[in-house]
Order: C-alpha cells, then sequence, then structure tokens
C-alpha cells in the first residue's frame, strides 16, 4: 500500500475560498483600513464559498487525503449543504453586525477576519473524514468566537460570558480528545468509517469497558458544543453577554457543527447499540429543561437560548432511536440522520430570522434587553415584527411557519419509523409546552406598544431579514429538497 496521500485540490475549494477569505479580509483591514470595503470583502468571500462549494457539491462525492481506502476529506451532498448554510449563515450574521461595527466599540478588521476563520472551520467539518480533522475542524469553528464574544471594548457581561465559553469549551475539548484516544487505543484507527467497521466486527471489542468509556467521553465532549442538557449551563449566560449578532452566529452556525460532528462519529464511527441509549436520554433531557426553563424567562436573548436548548433536544431525538434494535436497520438509520440534518437546517434559518429581527428592534450595539421591550413593536414596524412572528411560529412548529411544522414532522416520522413511539410521544408533548413562550412573545409584539423609542432598522439588517424569512418560507414548501440533499 502506498503511503503517499492523493491530493484533489477540486475537493478542496471550498476549504480554499473560506480560508482565502480570511486571509484577504487581512490585508484588507491592514493595506486600505476602511470598515465598509473590509466588510464588503467578508461578505464577498462567503458568497463566494456558498457558491463554490454548491458547485464542487453538485459535481458528485470526491475524495483526498487518502491511504488506501481510508479518507480524511469525504466532499458528498451533505457535506456541500453544511459549508452552503455555514457561509450563508456568515453572510446573514455580518449583514446584521452592521449597527454593531457602526457604534464604534467593536474593531471592524479583527471581527471579519474572525467571522471567516469560524466559517473555514464550519466548511471543513462537513468534509472531514477521520477524528483528529473533525475535532480540529469543530475547535477552528470554536476558537474565533471566544474572542468575538468578549471583543466589545469596555463590556463587562461580554468579558464574563467569553470567559464562561472559553473554559467550558476548553473541558469539552479535552473530553472529547480523550475519548477519541481511547478510541485509538482500543481500534488501532481513527478514520470514521475504519473505525465503525473495526468496532462491527469485533464484538470483543465493543464489549470492552474501555470502549463504552471511550464512546460516552466523545459523545459527552460533543454534546457540550450542541448546549444539550446537563452540558448546556454555559449557553444562556454566553448567549446573554454576547453582541447580539455574535448570540445569532452562536446559536446557529456554531450549534450546526456540533450537530454535524455528532451526528458524523455516531452515524459512521461508534456502535449504535451503545451511543443509543445515551442520545435517547439526553433528547429527553434537553428538550424538557430547555423549554420548561423557557417559561420562565423574562429578557429576550435567554428566552431565545433557552429556546436553542429546547431545539437540540429536538435535533437529537432521531439519533435516540439507535437505542432500539429496530432503530439500527439501514432505513430507520438512514431516515434518523436525514431528519436531524434537515431539523438543524431549518432550525438555524429561523433561528436566524429571529435574532436578526431582535437587532431591527433594539438600539444600535444594544443588547436584546427584556421581553416586555418588545410590546407592540409589529405595530411599529409592521414587516418586523411579522418576520419575528413568522420566525417564533415556525420555531413552535405552527402553520404558517411551515419549515418548523415539517421539520417537527421529519423528526416523528422518523421516530417512528425506528418504532421509537415513546419518544414521539415527548417530542409532541414538548413541542406543546414551547407553545406558551412561543405564542406568549408573539401576542405582545402585537399587543398595546409599551411607549420605546422608535428604532429605525438598518438595511443590511432588514436585507438580513428579509433574505432569512423568505429561505424559511421557500424551504417550507420544498422541505423534501433538503432531505434529499442531507441523506446523502
Amino acid at each position: 500500500m502506498s503511503l503517499v496521500q492523493s491530493v484533489d485540490n477540486v475537493a478542496l475549494l471550498p476549504a480554499y475560498l473560506a480560508a482565502g477569505t480570511a486571509v484577504l479580509v487581512l490585508l484588507v483591514d491592514l493595506l486600505v483600513a476602511r470598515p465598509r470595503v473590509t466588510a464588503a470583502v467578508a461578505a464577498l468571500g462567503a458568497a463566494g464559498t456558498a457558491v463554490g462549494a454548491g458547485l464542487v457539491g453538485a459535481a458528485g462525492t470526491r475524495r483526498t487525503f487518502c491511504v488506501g481506502d481510508d479518507c480524511s476529506w469525504v466532499w458528498n451532498g451533505r457535506a456541500a449543504l453544511v459549508a452552503v448554510v455555514v457561509a450563508l449563515l456568515t453572510l446573514g450574521v455580518l449583514a446584521i453586525s452592521g449597527p454593531l461595527l457602526r457604534a464604534g466599540r467593536t474593531p471592524p478588521g479583527e471581527y471579519c477576519f474572525l467571522l471567516a476563520c469560524a466559517m473555514t472551520g464550519g466548511v471543513v467539518l462537513g468534509a472531514a473524514g477521520d477524528l483528529i480533522t473533525l475535532i480540529v475542524a469543530l475547535e477552528t469553528l470554536t476558537l474565533p468566537l471566544y474572542v468575538l464574544v468578549g471583543l466589545r471594548r469596555g463590556s463587562l457581561a461580554g468579558a464574563e460570558a467569553a470567559v464562561t465559553f472559553f473554559v467550558v469549551s476548553v473541558v469539552a475539548t479535552t473530553v472529547t480528545l480523550l475519548g477519541a484516544a481511547l478510541l485509538y487505543a482500543v481500534a488501532g484507527t481513527l478514520h470514521l468509517d475504519r473505525l465503525g467497521a473495526t468496532l462491527a466486527a469485533r464484538d470483543d471489542l465493543t464489549a470492552l469497558p474501555l470502549t463504552t468509556v471511550a464512546v460516552a467521553l466523545v459523545v459527552a465532549g460533543l454534546a457540550f458544543k450542541v448546549a444539550a442538557v446537563p452540558f448546556h449551563a454555559w449557553a444562556p449566560a454566553t448567549y446573554d453577554g454576547a453582541p447580539l449578532p455574535v448570540a445569532a452566529y452562536l446559536s446557529t452556525a456554531s450549534k450546526l457543527g456540533g450537530v454535524v460532528a455528532l451526528l458524523a462519529v455516531v452515524q459512521r464511527a461508534l456502535p449504535g447499540e451503545v451511543t443509543g441509549p445515551v442520545l435517547a436520554a439526553l433528547a429527553v433531557l434537553t428538550m424538557t429543561v430547555g423549554n420548561l426553563v423557557a417559561l420562565r424567562q423574562r429578557r429576550t436573548v435567554r428566552l431565545l437560548a433557552w429556546s436553542s436548548v429546547a431545539q437540540a433536544g429536538y435535533i437529537l431525538a432521531p439519533l435516540g432511536a439507535l437505542a432500539l434494535a429496530a432503530g439500527r436497520t439501514a432505513d430507520a438509520r438512514a431516515g434518523a440522520y436525514a431528519a436531524a440534518v434537515a431539523y438543524t437546517v431549518f432550525f438555524v434559518l429561523l433561528e436566524l430570522a429571529a435574532f436578526a429581527a431582535v437587532v431591527a428592534l433594539r438600539p444600535a450595539d444594544g443588547d436584546g434587553g427584556a421581553l416586555a421591550d418588545l410590546r407592540g413593536a409589529a405595530r411599529r414596524h409592521p414587516w418586523v415584527g411579522g418576520a419575528f412572528a413568522l420566525a417564533l411560529i415556525g420555531l413552535a412548529g405552527l402553520p404558517p411557519g411551515l419549515a418548523g411544522l415539517f421539520a417537527k414532522v421529519t423528526v416523528v416520522r422518523s421516530l417512528l419509523a425506528g418504532h421509537a413511539g415513546w419518544l414521539a410521544l415527548v417530542v409532541a408533548v414538548n413541542a406543546v409546552i414551547g407553545l406558551a413562550y412561543y405564542l406568549r412573545v408573539t401576542a405582545s409584539l402585537y399587543g398595546t406598544p409599551a411607549g420605546a423609542a422608535t428604532v429605525r432598522p438598518a438595511r443590511t439588517v432588514a436585507l438580513a431579514l428579509g433574505a432569512a424569512t423568505v429561505a424559511a418560507v421557500v424551504i417550507g414548501f420544498a422541505p423534501q429538497l433538503v432531505l434529499d440533499v442531507a441523506a446523502r
């Protein structure tokens, strides 16, 4: 066997575009030193990355960095979907960051550079074929966010949130790396497909206590990234202390990255009979705790944060069907994985729209404020309020928010196909609980105005809000398209 790895530069093109965007933003900020130009370059780079990723993905599966049949880079339909969504989320967050950057407390050059670096990690993550590439990509996505959370000058809340996020993430990464090291000690490989084949063929390895510990460590470490209960405590404080656009990125792109990483190891590497019960328990705890605590929130960003925790439970629910033998058949597994990816895509679009609406309704460089501040917002700003209401209704899973409705239907259908009816019932009950706070906030938008000062939304924020809303409506009418791509 040749030890010389083949390199397919076409397969690597999306990563080149994302990394090139970060380098170009750094150079433009250094040489031109004009915030508008820097932000425009970052936005064009994000758009170019999305286009490049889609074109390469449309050409079929491509592999590179291969030794024999084991490849560290596998670019397929799902990898392209993840890269396109991450790049578009980055573009959307750049658009809603205009008021924050114009306020003068956040350096535009560093801000755009760090967002481009995080985008690079997200693009690489979907194509990772081994544990090391996966973990490095996930950290490349996460590391810039430590700085972005606390980048706003003079913000004590931002500094506290950044430290909290940093400490928790370092612990999570350490736990994941320890689990990966133990898996290598057990199976002698780090390539995901080879690791999965080895564990499937060797019952004696699966029965080892060391294997169980390794699997538990990897799943627990990645559960931190998606803010699954009981690894969730960092999320509300971090979201509330971060600038609103950064909180939006944490709740969308960062969560998408965590889901993709967790899905990769569960689908391709780890035994379902071990991960299934753990994921089922995490899903039940996450959606239940998230929804119950969200009922008591009085601050806008904290409510969205706890809502995001609950949504992570819905994302994990299809994977909980692996706990049953009927849920580990080929068709049931494929349906569960596609449902998890599709739900995540639906969720991040609605979540971005919700955060964009909050940015549009709040003063420049301000925090999310209290829920009471949103009273009557739809009367002052009908289009913004209407888009916000549609996003909340979609997150609740009600029509006319068809994206959210089909997302929950997809999850329940995959659970029923895996004979996990009890878990489908838990999802349904939690969806009903979630209606209480989503509809309460929606009703408040159309209530009697609280007398707050009228804020004129920035054009870029309105554009991002409109684009996210339109995208959510479009995929709501064509959800099968996302499911088909996610299943590849």
